[in-house]
């Protein structure tokens, strides 16, 4: 067990150090992450590929309009989210995973880097898009973070959309339970139907989606939006609403938004962290990700991160085998990323 978890431990930091950072020199806008796990070529089919760089790619130009208009980073955010919440191929919003009672029960958080105001939502399981109701908190509230039910009224007397519960329903991610529950009593067929579910079977705990924008005003804010992780109980938050955990952003350093097993971002503090090294330490948004995510790998924290600074570098480290990431620059141009390239 020990030499396995050496191995695997080797595996990760080589990928990591293999697949981590961008290579541009043009300025970058707007910077987003799909969720990082076992995304590999061999789980996704032609068209499911095709299906996920599209929506991305959607996800990409909604949010560069946005900024190409004038507006503000944290509606840059808001729009690249919302395209990734309003589609079942994500683990945000529509695509939310089911919690071990068959409920869905999403977190969101946003964070200003010129005013380092911040909102969040967490357990939250009527509200259409959870980034927006988030949003709500930062502008229209004295708080950060609400939850459950409260988070819910807040939400709905202050114009964010309510649904039912139905809205979120999905087959694929309720089999997804049903198999890892069945994994968990160490019995039933465990063998999934396809290769995808395989895949979502893998990553119960890595699913989340987040973006990072700089606008024309040299502004940075982040946002990140997740269903959670497959199977939690007892009411369980992750990092995802949690400001300095799973979201960060500060104009004098970057913007932050992270995926991944949320206990190790908690404990680690790991957005915070890499604006925090790139201020104390002095170096660049590449090495403050690079150190971060070593030290997830050491404790055995499977994820990545998506950064953006205040010049337009961004760094996409990850130390799983693929995270499904991509950016866009200020001339417009795309790049879609998801596996180990």
């Amino acid at each position: 067990m020990k030499v396995f978890n050496f191995l695997f431990a080797l595996f990760l930091f080589i990928s990591f150090h293999s697949f981590s950072q961008a290579d541009t020199t043009e300025r970058v806008v707007l910077v987003i992450h799909g969720g990082a796990g076992t995304i590999m070529k061999k789980h996704l089919s032609p068209e499911k590929e095709a299906a996920y760089t599209e929506k991305m790619t959607e996800a990409l130009q909604a949010g560069y309009a946005v900024i190409e208009s004038g507006g503000t980073s944290i509606l840059a955010v808001q729009a690249a989210i919302n395209i990734m919440e309003d589609s079942p191929l994500f683990n945000a919003g529509k695509g939310a995973v089911y919690a071990h009672d068959e409920t869905q029960q999403m977190d969101a958080s946003i964070m200003d880097g010129k005013t380092k105001n911040a909102g969040a939502v967490a357990g939250v399981g009527t509200i259409k898009n959870p980034i927006n109701a988030a949003i709500a908190v930062m502008n229209l509230s004295e708080h950060v973070l609400l939850t459950g039910e409260g988070a819910v009224e807040f939400a709905a007397k202050n114009g964010v959309e309510i649904v039912d519960s139905s809205y979120f329903k999905s087959e694929r991610r309720l089999e997804n339970l049903k198999r890892i529950k069945a994994e968990e009593n160490d019995h039933g067929n465990l063998e999934p139907v396809d290769e995808e579910l395989k895949m979502d079977v893998l990553d119960k705990k890595y699913g989340t989606v987040g973006a990072v924008a700089l606008d024309k005003e040299n502004n940075l804010a982040a946002g990140t939006s997740t269903g959670g992780m497959t199977n939690k109980r007892y009411n369980r938050v992750g990092d995802s609403p949690i400001i300095g955990a799973g979201t960060y952003a500060d104009n004098n350093a970057c913007g932050v938004s992270c995926t991944g097993h949320g206990e190790y971002f908690i404990r680690n503090v790991v957005a915070y962290d890499v604006c925090a090294l790139m201020l104390y330490k002095e170096i660049s948004v590449k090495e403050a990700t690079a150190e971060v995510i070593k030290k997830q790998t050491e404790l055995g924290g499977a994820g990545g991160v998506i950064a953006l600074d205040k010049d337009g570098n961004v760094a996409m480290p990850f130390n799983t085998a693929g995270m499904f990431r991509g950016y866009i620059t200020e001339s417009g141009k795309v790049v879609v990323l998801m596996f180990g390239e």
